[in-house]
């Protein structure tokens, strides 16, 4: 996938996210998802090519960049919780999808429940719960 599909893939998956909201806080050339006012995606081209930065489990985040290398330490964030995901071969829509909708997730589990827009623990697995 290039970068542009990736950035329209990624974009279009967080816009289906209950309570995800699209913001330029650093100025046009940062696009910035988030729910309920917690970061969970951002979207650039700043480092000289598109990418999207996203929050991972360490764990899982480790596993990604050492089973990817279009999957890097976040770029601008903290190392350990953070990915960047550029564009290439082996990084399909599935992957992209995967990557914004867990991200979503692990944010959402750390508010309190009331503000929880769905219940990080059953969302997609068919049982949602709105609040």
């Amino acid at each position: 996938m290039d970068g542009p599909t990736l950035h329209k893939t990624a974009a279009d998956c967080a816009e289906e996210l209950p309570g995800a909201q699209l913001e330029h806080p650093f100025g046009p050339d940062w696009e910035v998802f988030k729910v309920r006012g917690k970061v969970f995606m951002l979207m650039t081209d700043v480092p000289g090519r598109p990418v999207v930065i996203l929050k991972a489990d360490p764990g899982e985040a480790l596993a990604l960049r050492e089973h990817n290398s279009h999957i890097t330490p976040g770029y601008h964030m903290n190392k350990k919780h953070w990915i960047t995901l550029e564009g290439g071969d082996g990084v399909g829509k599935e992957l992209v999808r995967e990557l914004v909708t867990d991200s979503y997730l692990l944010v959402v589990d750390h508010l309190p429940k009331a503000h929880q827009p769905v219940d990080p623990h059953t969302y997609g697995k068919g049982t949602q719960v709105s609040r």
